[in-house]
């Protein structure tokens, strides 16, 4: 039995050098669990809908947000959540919020991150 047999189920994802998806097209929740395993993050609702307002907010703009337009988009968006930098940093475990946040959502990675 080959090793491709037991990840049949899983398509590959292709990942630039930088860990985001190549083709933000193929995003699915599920692949953005893939990508948060990388950060030790259980997704749930509350990410979800950050997600989707990060890849509404790319698909409006045609480019990934950077922190600052990031919170305030999400604050506009999500004011249930309360969203703030220290939160998003806490929810997604990392304090690269708007690189890591991103990628979890499938976009590239904003232009003025490192």
């Amino acid at each position: 039995m080959n090793d491709s047999t037991t990840h049949a189920a899983q398509p590959a994802i292709e990942l630039d050098e930088d860990g985001h998806l190549c083709d933000h097209t193929i995003w699915t929740p599920a692949i953005a669990q893939q990508l948060a395993d990388t950060l030790e993050v259980q997704l749930a609702e509350e990410h979800l809908q950050v997600l989707l307002q990060v890849r509404a907010f790319f698909a409006k703009f045609n480019h990934p947000p950077a922190t600052r337009p990031l919170i305030k988009w999400l604050q506009k968006t999500l004011p249930e959540y309360d969203i703030s930098n220290q939160k998003l940093q806490q929810l997604f475990n990392t304090g690269l919020v708007a690189r890591h946040v991103n990628r979890l959502a499938g976009l590239p990675k904003p232009p003025n991150c490192l």
